[in-house]
């Protein structure tokens, strides 16, 4: 049976929409129904309708469609400033938090109807958001696995430490990891497929394949088709082989 990923969505709910409708039409032509979705984490921010898409892939629970979603670094994010924002995320340097413009936090809450007043202080701003952020999205946050694996794939956010088993790997590693994961070339046994770093188009390394082609950004979001260790990007043609570089 195969698997599909979707990249990281980044509040582009209508992009996020036509991805599924990608994976209905190849499921309707290959006939494979129950056939899993593995949305590869960040969610939310930057994009403009971050609580629209985890309405939606609320509703996919409801319907117990075949869905899952890791956590991605962006979502961790926001469940930690909602469990407190004067803890920010250890793997963000000194002086950044989610906050700033450039993490897209405002952005995520603004889909909300939220925007802090100039003179609002933090807390204040956080108590509203308390208000205003359904618990069942504060719950979906929380409850987010690490990875996803089957035989022959293993799905995640950012990637993974080289030389660690798989069942060792730290969480802070799988949202955040980019070096030394980027410029391994070992196998790590089954193929790796993440997101988080952003490529110009989706790319297949040998050991692992990169899906993060830049909807945060504007640019498109892929959705992919595994089999076995096999993979296709998935278009309005059709599927294209997705082939190692």
């Amino acid at each position: 049976m195969p698997t599909y990923a979707i990249g990281d969505i980044h509040g582009q709910y209508d992009m996020l929409r036509r991805a599924h409708d990608l994976i209905e039409a190849d499921r309707a032509a290959n006939a494979d129904p129950d056939s899993l979705v593995v949305h590869l984490g960040d969610v939310t921010d930057r994009g403009p309708r971050s609580k629209d898409v985890i309405d939606f892939l609320l509703a996919g629970a409801s319907e117990n469609r075949p869905w899952t979603t890791i956590l991605g670094n962006h979502d961790r994010m926001f469940r930690m400033f909602i469990a407190d924002p004067e803890v920010g995320d250890p793997k963000l340097r000194v002086g950044l938090d989610w906050l700033d413009h450039r993490l897209g936090g405002t952005a995520t809450l603004a889909s909300y109807g939220l925007k802090r007043g100039v003179l609002q202080s933090q807390r204040s701003f956080h108590r509203e958001t308390l208000k205003t952020v359904p618990q069942a999205h504060v719950d979906f946050l929380n409850n987010l696995p690490l990875f996803h694996q089957t035989k022959d794939v293993f799905f995640v956010h950012a990637g993974i430490r080289p030389g660690v088993p798989l069942d060792e790997q730290t969480e802070d590693d799988m949202v955040w990891i980019r070096e030394p994961f980027l410029t391994d070339t070992t196998d790590h046994g089954p193929l790796i497929v993440h997101g988080h770093t952003v490529v110009e188009e989706p790319t297949h390394y040998g050991n692992r394949i990169a899906l993060d082609t830049g909807a945060g950004y504007g640019k498109p979001l892929t959705a992919a088709v595994f089999e076995g260790r096999k993979a296709w990007v998935l278009t309005d043609e059709g599927r294209v082989p997705l082939i190692s570089v």
